[in-house]
């Protein structure tokens, strides 16, 4: 972690009445020389890994800012010089380098969300499940029920949801099914992601440059 300059960040000790305090993460203060030394341990190490982690962040969020800055320049003159655009109606492009070596993607992804219509859908497979009974797989019950679930934010399965549209069947009901499913679909926003690339020659793969932590 040396080559990356870290955040100086509180230590999160107070002296009260000449007395050394840390926060009991609950809004009081318990005096230093209760605290387990693997909790301090614990401690220290968090705060050092979170030291690195703010400036990265924040080194993060001014590249993707500056990144739009430069695609947006680019694109003004482009509309200004050459009267001419880039990118689908959704906002989709691709710039390359001359040399092909190194690419740039922005692409515009919907945020889907689910109307009532869902509840339809449910009860539909469900009628499929319970009339199949012996003829229905336990994988096929499983995908059904999982995919309704809600999770603890009270959102559904969007992945499950979609695999569900995949499962052919020639009860209408289920056909109906997955009709409602579409017809709970709700546009409720986009979002934009960038993702840069680079490949050692013409012919060799592209390879991904990593800016997500979890992917590095």
């Amino acid at each position: 972690m040396s080559e990356f300059t870290p955040l100086s960040i509180p230590d999160g000790r107070r002296e009260i009445d000449g007395n050394i305090y840390m926060g009991d993460g609950r809004g009081g203060w318990q005096p230093l020389e209760t605290i387990k030394p693997q909790h301090m341990l614990e401690d220290e190490t968090v705060r050092k890994i979170v030291s690195y982690g703010l400036p990265l962040s924040d080194q993060v969020k001014r590249f993707k800012a500056h990144t739009f800055d430069d695609i947006g320049a680019f694109e003004a003159i482009l509309a200004q010089e050459y009267d001419a655009k880039i990118g689908g109606k959704k906002g989709n492009k691709t710039l390359m380098s001359v040399d092909q070596l190194y690419k740039v993607e922005v692409r515009v992804s919907d945020r889907i969300d689910f109307g009532p219509e869902l509840q339809t859908a449910k009860q539909l497979f469900d009628e499929c499940l319970n009339e199949w009974s012996a003829e229905a797989r336990a994988e096929l019950r499983g995908l059904v029920a999982d995919a309704f679930n809600t999770d603890k934010q009270g959102q559904i399965n969007r992945a499950l949801i979609f695999m569900l549209l995949r499962r052919d069947s020639t009860d209408p009901r289920w056909k109906r099914g997955q009709d409602a499913i579409r017809d709970a679909m709700r546009t409720v926003g986009s979002k934009t992601y960038v993702r840069c690339w680079h490949r050692a020659a013409h012919d060799a793969p592209w390879e991904p440059i990593t800016i997500d932590l979890a992917k590095v």
